[in-house]
């Protein structure tokens, strides 16, 4: 990996950016692919796109999302203690003793999730706390402390754990889901700009807001961006983990390469063509099957204006939604591959239709 393109990931990864409050992880990823797009499009909730070779008849998207969960202050006891509602998926279960993040006016204020010690609870009846059990403490004994450093009802916390690497071949972090997509499509970019190809169409390099809680921020740019074709990139489940059903969830692994989508929403004759593209460039890929919904941007951009013509490419992670996310190096890089492949492939007059 490049030492620019390193060293963005990090500062990109480690960057908080909170479902409703990307701005500062969505200004790390435009600073970066400014020298690689000729024009920017920012809309008012946030999502940002790098226009390459704009005014085309023919437009593209390649699309990742840059939230991540987080918590909401949602109520302050008169003794400092700071209860939390979710903003997105957050799990409650590995909540207790964690360190987070709380993002004020005045500046980030660390604070833990505090949780009773083992010896004064009754092992034999533990479960899994609920949120409305879920505490912060950010050592203040008195609900006035607590406002004074800024924090207050819809201040929003983030988990404090940061990217790190494991065993020469994987990252591992919190908020990997997904802004290691953020990361991918931006490297696509790159790489276009730096082996100076000229694409045939306007591409639309998309880091959209908002997917944790219902994929709104692609919903909207959607529907500005009125592309021909999308292709989407997030997270999908590694089940080679125990406690993973395999029947239910697929066959799924890190390291076994790209992940490509069959569903309702993911239009068949693109998802072919990824299929060509790794066969023909002998990248390694899986296939998963999804039922109603890909439950990712995918959805969004399908069922968006007329429909447009998506496809899915899923980056296999372990333990997703929590601070130890996991992917493979090796499959960060094939999926950077297969959309630069695919996007050199495409002539920009494709008619993706099954019926003509």
């Amino acid at each position: 990996m490049a030492d620019q393109s390193k060293e963005f990931l990090y500062k990109y990864l480690n960057n908080a950016s909170p479902t409703g409050f990307e701005s500062s992880g969505q200004q790390i990823w435009l600073d970066y692919l400014k020298p690689y797009i000729d024009e920017t499009i920012v809309d008012v909730y946030g999502s940002v796109v790098g226009v390459i070779n704009p005014d085309q008849p023919y437009k593209v998207v390649i699309e990742a999302h840059s939230d991540e969960i987080s918590w909401f202050v949602n109520y302050i006891s008169d003794d400092g203690f700071i209860y939390v509602r979710r903003n997105g998926g957050s799990d409650a279960a590995i909540a207790p003793s964690m360190r987070v993040n709380l993002h004020t006016g005045k500046g980030t204020v660390p604070g833990v999730f505090g949780w009773p010690a083992i010896h004064v609870r009754d092992i034999a009846k533990d479960q899994v706390p609920k949120v409305h059990e879920l505490f912060i403490d950010v050592g203040a004994s008195k609900k006035d402390e607590v406002l004074e450093m800024g924090i207050h009802v819809g201040t929003v916390a983030t988990f404090a754990d940061g990217l790190t690497e494991m065993n020469g071949r994987y990252y591992v972090g919190r908020a990997l889901d997904n802004r290691m997509g953020g990361f991918m499509i931006a490297e696509v970019a790159r790489q276009l700009h730096e082996n100076k190809v000229k694409l045939p169409y306007t591409l639309y390099v998309v880091n959209a807001v908002q997917e944790e809680i219902g994929l709104r921020g692609a919903e909207m740019i959607s529907r500005r961006l009125k592309p021909d074709l999308a292709i989407c990139t997030d997270v999908t489940h590694d089940t080679q983990s125990p406690m993973y059903n395999k029947k239910e969830q697929g066959d799924l692994r890190c390291g076994g390469g790209p992940v490509i989508c069959y569903g309702p929403a993911v239009q068949n004759n693109v998802r072919d063509l990824l299929i060509q593209v790794a066969e023909d460039q002998k990248f390694p890929y899986q296939r998963q099957a999804v039922s109603r919904s890909t439950g990712t941007d995918t959805d969004a951009f399908a069922y968006s204006t007329e429909g447009i013509a998506s496809a899915l490419i899923s980056l296999p992670l372990k333990y997703m939604h929590t601070t130890v996310e996991m992917v493979h190096k090796e499959d960060v890089q094939n999926v950077i591959k297969l959309m630069y492949e695919t996007l050199l492939r495409l002539q920009g007059n494709e008619d993706f239709r099954y019926i003509k």
